[in-house]
Protein backbone atom coordinates (compact mmCIF):
# COMPACT_ATOMS: atom_id res chain seq x y z
CA UNK A 1 0.00 0.00 0.00
CA UNK A 2 2.51 2.83 0.56
CA UNK A 3 4.22 1.58 -2.28
CA UNK A 4 1.19 2.58 -4.23
CA UNK A 5 0.60 5.70 -2.56
CA UNK A 6 4.08 6.96 -3.67
CA UNK A 7 2.99 6.13 -7.14
CA UNK A 8 0.45 7.52 -7.06
CA UNK A 9 1.87 11.22 -6.04
CA UNK A 10 4.34 10.88 -8.40
CA UNK A 11 1.58 10.56 -11.40
CA UNK A 12 0.38 13.63 -9.80
CA UNK A 13 3.29 15.43 -9.80
CA UNK A 14 3.81 14.57 -13.31
CA UNK A 15 0.20 16.46 -14.24
CA UNK A 16 0.51 19.12 -12.05
CA UNK A 17 2.31 22.38 -13.31
CA UNK A 18 4.23 23.99 -10.26
CA UNK A 19 3.97 28.06 -10.16
CA UNK A 20 7.37 29.55 -10.90
CA UNK A 21 8.02 33.40 -10.53
CA UNK A 22 11.38 35.04 -11.26
CA UNK A 23 12.99 36.39 -8.04
CA UNK A 24 14.17 39.54 -10.16
CA UNK A 25 10.64 40.67 -10.37
CA UNK A 26 10.57 40.76 -6.68
CA UNK A 27 13.53 42.16 -6.05
CA UNK A 28 14.79 46.29 -5.85
CA UNK A 29 16.44 46.86 -9.59
CA UNK A 30 19.24 48.96 -7.90
CA UNK A 31 20.51 49.17 -4.13
CA UNK A 32 18.20 51.90 -2.11
CA UNK A 33 15.23 51.38 -4.45
CA UNK A 34 11.62 50.24 -3.28
CA UNK A 35 11.17 46.74 -3.11
CA UNK A 36 8.76 46.21 -6.03
CA UNK A 37 4.65 45.37 -5.38
CA UNK A 38 2.63 43.52 -7.20
CA UNK A 39 -1.08 44.44 -7.31
CA UNK A 40 -4.37 43.78 -9.19
CA UNK A 41 -6.22 46.62 -9.87
CA UNK A 42 -9.23 45.58 -10.68
CA UNK A 43 -11.47 47.94 -8.39
CA UNK A 44 -14.07 44.55 -8.02
CA UNK A 45 -11.71 43.09 -6.34
CA UNK A 46 -10.46 46.02 -3.98
CA UNK A 47 -13.94 47.69 -3.18
CA UNK A 48 -12.59 50.05 -0.65
CA UNK A 49 -9.46 51.04 -2.74
CA UNK A 50 -11.08 54.67 -3.22
CA UNK A 51 -12.28 54.79 0.22
CA UNK A 52 -8.31 54.19 1.88
CA UNK A 53 -6.87 56.52 -0.99
CA UNK A 54 -9.14 59.06 0.04
CA UNK A 55 -8.00 59.28 3.54
CA UNK A 56 -4.43 58.98 2.77
CA UNK A 57 -5.02 61.80 0.63
CA UNK A 58 -6.71 63.60 4.04
CA UNK A 59 -3.97 62.28 6.40
CA UNK A 60 -0.99 63.55 3.78
CA UNK A 61 -3.40 67.81 3.81
CA UNK A 62 -2.93 67.23 7.69
CA UNK A 63 0.44 66.19 8.00
CA UNK A 64 1.12 69.11 6.02
CA UNK A 65 -0.29 71.22 7.69
CA UNK A 66 1.08 70.14 10.91
CA UNK A 67 4.57 69.91 9.62
CA UNK A 68 3.88 73.80 8.43
CA UNK A 69 7.05 75.88 10.13
CA UNK A 70 7.46 78.45 7.67
CA UNK A 71 9.95 80.65 9.89
CA UNK A 72 13.66 80.08 9.66
CA UNK A 73 15.56 82.82 11.41
CA UNK A 74 15.66 86.70 11.94
CA UNK A 75 18.81 88.76 10.43
CA UNK A 76 19.40 91.49 13.02
CA UNK A 77 21.47 94.54 12.99
CA UNK A 78 18.65 97.30 11.92
CA UNK A 79 17.86 99.51 14.75
CA UNK A 80 14.41 100.85 12.76
CA UNK A 81 12.33 99.61 9.36
CA UNK A 82 13.44 98.03 6.89
CA UNK A 83 12.18 99.59 3.98
CA UNK A 84 14.10 98.13 0.96
CA UNK A 85 16.19 95.14 -0.02
CA UNK A 86 17.69 93.73 -3.07
CA UNK A 87 19.38 90.12 -3.88
CA UNK A 88 22.31 89.83 -5.40
CA UNK A 89 22.77 88.52 -8.96
CA UNK A 90 24.19 85.56 -9.79
CA UNK A 91 24.31 84.40 -6.28
CA UNK A 92 21.86 82.31 -4.29
CA UNK A 93 22.27 83.46 -0.57
CA UNK A 94 23.49 87.22 -0.50
CA UNK A 95 20.83 89.87 0.23
CA UNK A 96 21.21 93.48 0.91
CA UNK A 97 18.89 95.52 3.24
CA UNK A 98 18.25 99.16 3.90
CA UNK A 99 16.59 100.99 7.03
CA UNK A 100 15.39 104.05 7.85
CA UNK A 101 18.42 104.32 10.57
CA UNK A 102 20.59 105.50 7.49
CA UNK A 103 22.20 101.86 7.96
CA UNK A 104 23.19 99.27 5.15
CA UNK A 105 23.80 95.69 5.60
CA UNK A 106 25.02 93.13 3.21
CA UNK A 107 23.87 89.75 4.39
CA UNK A 108 24.94 86.24 3.71
CA UNK A 109 21.65 84.19 4.15
CA UNK A 110 23.26 81.22 4.63
CA UNK A 111 25.71 82.15 7.01
CA UNK A 112 23.18 84.28 8.51
CA UNK A 113 25.93 86.75 8.90
CA UNK A 114 27.38 90.46 7.54
CA UNK A 115 29.26 91.34 4.47
CA UNK A 116 29.64 94.29 5.20
CA UNK A 117 27.34 96.72 7.05
CA UNK A 118 27.45 100.75 7.06
CA UNK A 119 25.94 102.37 9.94
CA UNK A 120 25.71 105.62 8.98
CA UNK A 121 25.46 104.91 4.89
CA UNK A 122 23.39 108.11 4.35
CA UNK A 123 21.58 110.76 6.86
CA UNK A 124 17.73 109.77 7.30
CA UNK A 125 16.37 106.89 6.23
CA UNK A 126 17.51 105.19 3.08
CA UNK A 127 14.40 104.32 0.29
CA UNK A 128 16.05 102.30 -2.46
CA UNK A 129 19.13 99.84 -3.17
CA UNK A 130 19.67 97.95 -5.86
CA UNK A 131 22.76 96.01 -7.05
CA UNK A 132 24.82 97.48 -10.25
CA UNK A 133 26.77 94.05 -10.41
CA UNK A 134 28.24 91.64 -8.60
CA UNK A 135 30.68 93.27 -6.03
CA UNK A 136 28.95 97.17 -6.57
CA UNK A 137 25.79 98.49 -4.71
CA UNK A 138 23.63 101.49 -5.35
CA UNK A 139 21.61 103.10 -2.61
CA UNK A 140 19.54 106.20 -2.33
CA UNK A 141 18.00 108.19 0.41
CA UNK A 142 16.10 111.23 1.79
CA UNK A 143 19.52 112.98 1.98
CA UNK A 144 19.51 113.42 -1.51
CA UNK A 145 21.95 111.73 -2.63
CA UNK A 146 22.89 108.06 -4.66
CA UNK A 147 25.93 106.70 -3.65
CA UNK A 148 27.65 103.49 -4.82
CA UNK A 149 29.67 100.91 -2.79
CA UNK A 150 31.90 98.26 -3.50
CA UNK A 151 30.29 95.13 -1.23
CA UNK A 152 33.84 93.57 -1.13
CA UNK A 153 35.13 96.34 1.08
CA UNK A 154 35.69 95.50 4.93
CA UNK A 155 34.70 98.57 7.06
CA UNK A 156 37.65 99.81 9.30
CA UNK A 157 36.96 99.49 12.77
CA UNK A 158 38.04 101.87 15.39
CA UNK A 159 38.19 101.90 19.01
CA UNK A 160 34.12 101.55 19.40
CA UNK A 161 34.60 98.21 17.15
CA UNK A 162 33.10 99.83 14.26
CA UNK A 163 33.67 102.27 11.31
CA UNK A 164 31.41 104.01 7.96
CA UNK A 165 32.87 102.48 4.93
CA UNK A 166 33.55 105.24 1.94
CA UNK A 167 31.61 105.41 -1.14
CA UNK A 168 33.05 104.58 -4.38
CA UNK A 169 31.17 107.37 -5.88
CA UNK A 170 28.38 109.93 -5.23
CA UNK A 171 25.66 111.48 -7.19
CA UNK A 172 23.99 114.34 -5.41
CA UNK A 173 20.48 115.54 -6.42
CA UNK A 174 18.01 118.26 -5.93
CA UNK A 175 15.33 116.80 -3.90
CA UNK A 176 14.55 113.43 -2.01
CA UNK A 177 14.54 110.11 -3.70
CA UNK A 178 12.62 107.32 -3.24
CA UNK A 179 13.16 104.55 -5.36
CA UNK A 180 16.30 103.52 -7.90
CA UNK A 181 16.70 100.69 -10.44
CA UNK A 182 19.81 99.70 -11.89
CA UNK A 183 19.88 98.70 -15.93
CA UNK A 184 20.46 95.17 -16.92
CA UNK A 185 23.20 95.66 -19.23
CA UNK A 186 24.76 99.39 -19.40
CA UNK A 187 25.98 101.27 -16.81
CA UNK A 188 23.00 103.58 -16.18
CA UNK A 189 20.46 103.75 -13.09
CA UNK A 190 17.08 105.27 -12.87
CA UNK A 191 16.06 107.19 -9.76
CA UNK A 192 12.53 108.26 -8.54
CA UNK A 193 11.62 111.73 -6.60
CA UNK A 194 9.32 114.36 -7.99
CA UNK A 195 10.51 113.37 -11.17
CA UNK A 196 12.42 110.15 -13.24
CA UNK A 197 15.75 110.76 -13.95
CA UNK A 198 18.76 108.14 -16.02
CA UNK A 199 22.26 108.43 -14.38
CA UNK A 200 25.59 107.17 -16.02
CA UNK A 201 27.48 105.97 -13.42
CA UNK A 202 31.05 107.96 -15.08
CA UNK A 203 28.70 111.29 -14.54
CA UNK A 204 28.09 113.34 -11.48
CA UNK A 205 24.83 114.65 -12.85
CA UNK A 206 21.65 113.18 -14.67
CA UNK A 207 21.74 112.48 -18.10
CA UNK A 208 17.81 112.43 -19.01
CA UNK A 209 14.77 113.32 -17.21
CA UNK A 210 11.51 111.44 -17.94
CA UNK A 211 8.06 112.95 -17.34
CA UNK A 212 4.69 113.08 -18.64
CA UNK A 213 3.64 116.19 -19.59
CA UNK A 214 0.85 116.96 -16.97
CA UNK A 215 2.42 114.84 -14.70
CA UNK A 216 2.54 116.67 -10.87
CA UNK A 217 3.06 113.57 -8.85
CA UNK A 218 6.27 112.38 -6.43
CA UNK A 219 7.18 108.78 -7.93
CA UNK A 220 7.68 106.41 -5.34
CA UNK A 221 9.32 103.47 -7.35
CA UNK A 222 10.63 103.03 -10.74
CA UNK A 223 11.52 99.57 -12.06
CA UNK A 224 13.43 98.70 -15.69
CA UNK A 225 11.76 95.99 -17.38
CA UNK A 226 13.99 92.43 -17.23
CA UNK A 227 13.50 91.26 -20.94
CA UNK A 228 13.51 94.77 -22.61
CA UNK A 229 15.79 97.33 -20.50
CA UNK A 230 15.08 100.25 -22.15
CA UNK A 231 11.22 100.02 -20.97
CA UNK A 232 10.88 101.48 -17.50
CA UNK A 233 7.88 101.49 -15.32
CA UNK A 234 6.96 103.93 -12.66
CA UNK A 235 4.20 104.13 -9.66
CA UNK A 236 3.43 108.14 -8.31
CA UNK A 237 1.60 108.79 -5.57
CA UNK A 238 -1.15 110.77 -8.16
CA UNK A 239 -2.57 107.23 -8.18
CA UNK A 240 -0.80 106.75 -11.44
CA UNK A 241 1.40 104.00 -13.25
CA UNK A 242 3.66 105.10 -16.50
CA UNK A 243 5.65 103.37 -18.92
CA UNK A 244 8.58 105.24 -20.35
CA UNK A 245 11.27 104.48 -23.17
CA UNK A 246 14.63 105.70 -22.24
CA UNK A 247 15.58 105.70 -25.88
CA UNK A 248 13.39 108.48 -26.96
CA UNK A 249 13.28 110.05 -22.93
CA UNK A 250 9.58 110.15 -22.69
CA UNK A 251 6.84 108.74 -21.29
CA UNK A 252 4.49 106.35 -23.11
CA UNK A 253 2.12 105.49 -21.38
CA UNK A 254 -0.19 106.24 -18.77
CA UNK A 255 -2.91 104.81 -16.76
CA UNK A 256 -4.57 106.67 -13.54
CA UNK A 257 -6.02 103.82 -10.88
CA UNK A 258 -8.71 104.08 -8.45
CA UNK A 259 -6.18 103.67 -5.33
CA UNK A 260 -2.54 104.64 -4.85
CA UNK A 261 0.00 101.72 -5.78
CA UNK A 262 2.97 101.08 -3.46
CA UNK A 263 5.28 98.66 -5.19
CA UNK A 264 5.58 97.21 -8.62
CA UNK A 265 7.30 94.58 -9.65
CA UNK A 266 7.99 92.78 -13.49
CA UNK A 267 7.13 89.40 -13.95
CA UNK A 268 10.46 87.31 -15.01
CA UNK A 269 8.99 84.85 -17.35
CA UNK A 270 6.28 86.86 -19.02
CA UNK A 271 7.87 90.34 -19.96
CA UNK A 272 5.05 91.75 -20.57
CA UNK A 273 3.18 91.25 -17.20
CA UNK A 274 3.54 93.82 -14.14
CA UNK A 275 2.58 93.81 -10.58
CA UNK A 276 1.22 96.28 -8.43
CA UNK A 277 0.66 96.33 -4.66
CA UNK A 278 -2.19 98.67 -4.38
CA UNK A 279 -3.24 101.01 -1.44
CA UNK A 280 -6.86 99.80 -1.34
CA UNK A 281 -5.52 96.43 -0.01
CA UNK A 282 -5.25 93.95 -3.42
CA UNK A 283 -2.65 93.27 -5.94
CA UNK A 284 -3.06 93.45 -9.28
CA UNK A 285 -1.35 91.96 -12.22
CA UNK A 286 -0.88 94.24 -15.81
CA UNK A 287 -0.61 93.33 -19.64
CA UNK A 288 1.27 96.29 -20.30
CA UNK A 289 -0.09 95.48 -23.80
CA UNK A 290 -3.64 96.38 -22.14
CA UNK A 291 -3.67 98.37 -19.36
CA UNK A 292 -7.29 99.86 -19.61
CA UNK A 293 -8.04 96.60 -17.14
CA UNK A 294 -6.09 94.28 -14.97
CA UNK A 295 -5.89 90.51 -15.74
CA UNK A 296 -6.24 89.17 -12.45
CA UNK A 297 -6.80 90.82 -9.10
CA UNK A 298 -5.65 88.85 -5.62
CA UNK A 299 -7.71 89.48 -2.58
CA UNK A 300 -6.71 88.55 1.09
CA UNK A 301 -4.59 91.43 3.04
CA UNK A 302 -6.77 93.40 5.05
CA UNK A 303 -4.57 96.36 5.14
CA UNK A 304 -2.54 98.68 2.68
CA UNK A 305 -0.06 96.28 0.95
CA UNK A 306 3.37 97.83 1.04
CA UNK A 307 5.67 95.75 -1.14
CA UNK A 308 5.80 92.86 -3.57
CA UNK A 309 8.20 90.34 -5.40
CA UNK A 310 8.11 87.91 -7.77
CA UNK A 311 9.32 84.09 -7.45
CA UNK A 312 12.31 83.42 -9.92
CA UNK A 313 10.40 80.76 -11.32
CA UNK A 314 7.40 83.46 -11.99
CA UNK A 315 4.43 80.91 -11.01
CA UNK A 316 4.37 82.46 -7.72
CA UNK A 317 4.53 85.92 -5.43
CA UNK A 318 4.63 87.40 -2.07
CA UNK A 319 3.43 90.40 -0.39
CA UNK A 320 4.07 91.63 2.05
CA UNK A 321 1.31 94.23 4.23
CA UNK A 322 0.65 96.82 6.56
CA UNK A 323 -1.43 94.12 8.34
CA UNK A 324 1.66 92.67 9.75
CA UNK A 325 1.65 89.79 7.67
CA UNK A 326 3.41 88.30 4.38
CA UNK A 327 1.38 86.23 2.01
CA UNK A 328 2.17 84.04 -0.77
CA UNK A 329 0.34 84.00 -3.99
CA UNK A 330 0.44 81.16 -6.82
CA UNK A 331 -0.07 83.18 -10.35
CA UNK A 332 -3.54 83.30 -11.22
CA UNK A 333 -5.13 82.41 -7.87
CA UNK A 334 -6.83 85.11 -5.93
CA UNK A 335 -7.57 84.12 -3.11
CA UNK A 336 -6.36 81.41 -0.41
CA UNK A 337 -2.95 82.39 -0.49
CA UNK A 338 -0.17 81.49 2.23
CA UNK A 339 -0.26 83.43 5.15
CA UNK A 340 2.68 84.06 7.77
CA UNK A 341 3.55 86.48 10.96
CA UNK A 342 4.76 86.24 14.07
CA UNK A 343 3.62 88.11 17.67
CA UNK A 344 6.74 90.35 17.48
CA UNK A 345 6.59 91.37 13.59
CA UNK A 346 5.07 94.54 13.19
CA UNK A 347 4.13 96.21 9.47
CA UNK A 348 5.82 94.75 6.78
CA UNK A 349 7.82 97.31 4.64
CA UNK A 350 9.40 95.27 1.79
CA UNK A 351 9.26 91.20 0.85
CA UNK A 352 11.87 89.70 -1.70
CA UNK A 353 12.42 86.21 -2.97
CA UNK A 354 15.82 84.35 -2.44
CA UNK A 355 17.11 83.46 -6.17
CA UNK A 356 16.46 79.68 -5.62
CA UNK A 357 12.45 80.35 -5.24
CA UNK A 358 13.18 77.97 -1.76
CA UNK A 359 12.85 81.38 0.82
CA UNK A 360 11.24 84.58 1.04
CA UNK A 361 12.74 87.60 3.17
CA UNK A 362 10.57 89.86 4.89
CA UNK A 363 11.94 93.40 6.09
CA UNK A 364 9.38 95.09 8.75
CA UNK A 365 9.08 98.40 10.65
CA UNK A 366 10.29 96.24 14.10
CA UNK A 367 14.16 96.23 12.49
CA UNK A 368 13.93 92.54 11.34
CA UNK A 369 14.96 91.22 8.18
CA UNK A 370 12.62 87.77 8.44
CA UNK A 371 14.14 84.16 6.78
CA UNK A 372 10.82 82.05 5.61
CA UNK A 373 10.49 79.08 4.07
CA UNK A 374 8.96 79.57 0.32
CA UNK A 375 6.93 76.56 1.00
CA UNK A 376 5.49 75.91 4.60
CA UNK A 377 5.88 72.43 5.07
CA UNK A 378 9.01 71.96 2.99
CA UNK A 379 12.29 69.73 5.01
CA UNK A 380 15.52 71.70 5.66
CA UNK A 381 18.07 69.54 4.62
CA UNK A 382 19.00 66.47 2.82
CA UNK A 383 16.22 64.48 1.44
CA UNK A 384 16.74 60.27 0.54
CA UNK A 385 14.94 59.09 -2.38
CA UNK A 386 12.31 57.23 -0.27
CA UNK A 387 11.46 60.45 1.06
CA UNK A 388 10.84 62.34 -1.75
CA UNK A 389 8.98 59.71 -3.37
CA UNK A 390 6.55 59.68 -0.50
CA UNK A 391 6.54 63.82 -0.65
CA UNK A 392 5.85 63.42 -4.16
CA UNK A 393 2.75 60.74 -3.80
CA UNK A 394 1.49 62.94 -1.06
CA UNK A 395 0.85 65.88 -3.11
CA UNK A 396 -0.31 63.73 -6.22
CA UNK A 397 -2.88 62.11 -3.42
CA UNK A 398 -3.64 66.08 -2.50
CA UNK A 399 -3.75 67.52 -5.83
CA UNK A 400 -6.44 64.78 -6.92
CA UNK A 401 -8.81 64.88 -3.70
CA UNK A 402 -8.29 68.93 -3.15
CA UNK A 403 -11.88 68.73 -4.42
CA UNK A 404 -12.99 66.63 -1.50
CA UNK A 405 -14.83 68.71 1.24
CA UNK A 406 -13.13 67.93 3.99
CA UNK A 407 -9.77 67.53 1.79
CA UNK A 408 -10.15 71.15 0.67
CA UNK A 409 -10.88 72.40 3.92
CA UNK A 410 -7.96 71.14 5.90
CA UNK A 411 -5.56 72.05 2.85
CA UNK A 412 -7.36 75.86 3.04
CA UNK A 413 -7.38 76.71 6.54
CA UNK A 414 -4.77 78.76 8.18
CA UNK A 415 -4.22 80.08 11.65
CA UNK A 416 -4.15 83.86 11.08
CA UNK A 417 -3.94 86.46 14.48
CA UNK A 418 -7.14 87.67 16.04
CA UNK A 419 -7.10 91.32 14.92
CA UNK A 420 -6.59 90.02 10.99
CA UNK A 421 -9.55 88.11 11.52
CA UNK A 422 -11.29 91.01 12.52
CA UNK A 423 -10.45 93.09 10.36
CA UNK A 424 -11.26 90.29 7.59
CA UNK A 425 -14.77 90.13 9.22
CA UNK A 426 -15.45 93.73 9.00
CA UNK A 427 -14.07 94.23 5.50
CA UNK A 428 -16.40 91.82 4.80
CA UNK A 429 -19.64 93.09 6.33
CA UNK A 430 -18.48 96.75 4.66
CA UNK A 431 -18.12 95.19 0.95
CA UNK A 432 -21.26 93.06 1.59
CA UNK A 433 -23.19 96.65 2.97
CA UNK A 434 -21.75 98.46 -0.22
CA UNK A 435 -23.16 95.61 -2.43
CA UNK A 436 -26.51 95.28 -1.25
CA UNK A 437 -26.41 99.28 -1.61
CA UNK A 438 -25.96 99.52 -5.00
CA UNK A 439 -28.40 96.34 -6.05
CA UNK A 440 -31.04 98.81 -4.15
CA UNK A 441 -29.90 101.47 -5.95
CA UNK A 442 -29.82 99.68 -9.23
CA UNK A 443 -33.37 98.56 -8.69
CA UNK A 444 -34.81 101.63 -7.58
CA UNK A 445 -33.37 103.58 -10.97
CA UNK A 446 -34.56 103.62 -14.83
CA UNK A 447 -33.86 100.49 -16.44
CA UNK A 448 -30.64 100.97 -18.42
CA UNK A 449 -29.32 103.87 -16.61
CA UNK A 450 -27.05 102.25 -14.04
CA UNK A 451 -25.79 99.31 -15.03
CA UNK A 452 -23.64 96.84 -12.67
CA UNK A 453 -19.93 97.48 -13.32
CA UNK A 454 -17.15 94.58 -13.26
CA UNK A 455 -14.70 94.36 -10.32
CA UNK A 456 -11.61 95.10 -12.84
CA UNK A 457 -13.45 97.42 -14.87
CA UNK A 458 -13.35 99.68 -11.87
CA UNK A 459 -9.57 99.52 -11.11
CA UNK A 460 -8.18 101.85 -13.73
CA UNK A 461 -9.72 104.89 -14.33
CA UNK A 462 -8.09 106.84 -17.10
CA UNK A 463 -5.58 105.64 -19.54
CA UNK A 464 -3.19 108.04 -21.23
CA UNK A 465 -0.41 108.11 -24.64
Amino acid sequence: MPFAATEWLGFLLQKISVLQHAPSQHLPARPGDPTPTSRNLDPLMHPFARARERMRALNAAKMERMFAKPFVAALEGHVDAVETMARKPATLDVAASGSWDGGLIVHDISRRSQLLSVEQAHKGKITGICFADADRLLSCGVDRNVKLWDTRSVPEEDERGAGPSSPLSIYPGKSAFNSIDHHRSDPLFATASNLVQIWDETKSAAVSNLTFPTSTETISAVRFNLSEPSVLASIGSDRTFTLYDIRTGKAERRVIMQMRSNSLAWSPTFPTTVLLASEDHNLYTFDIRSLNTPTQIYKAHVAAVMSCDWSPTGTEFVSGGWDRTVRIWKEGVGTAPEVYHTKRMQRVMSTLYTADARYVLSGSDDGNVRIWKAHSSDKLGVITARERAAIEYRDALKDKWKMDAEVGKVSRSRHIPKPVYKAAQLKRTMLDAQRVKEERRRKHTRAGENKPKAEKKKVVIAEQS
